[in-house]
């Protein structure tokens, strides 16, 4: 299992276009992932679970994932949120 603590940086937050782009990305991977916000976790490739974190710009979430390409998932999913 792979983990990375990142801090939002997306300008609106997570609204409903960047978490549709967020679910894809997961999606592609083979491994589950989830996104951790206080005390909720999710699966990152459910749009209805994601759309319920209510991430916002500044938030600190985590990202975990495990399964054979974990490292990339988390990667990944870490940068996409970390952009600005």
């Amino acid at each position: 299992m792979v983990r990375s603590n990142v801090t939002v940086k997306m300008s609106g937050g997570l609204e409903t276009r960047p978490i549709a782009m967020l679910v894809q990305l997961a999606s592609q991977f083979q491994s589950i992932v989830h996104l951790e916000s206080g005390e909720k976790s999710v699966n990152a490739k459910s749009i209805m679970g994601m759309m319920t974190l209510g991430i916002d710009n500044g938030d600190d979430v985590t990202v975990t994932a495990d399964g054979p390409d974990e490292a990339e998932a988390v990667e990944k999913l870490s940068n996409f949120l970390a952009q600005s």
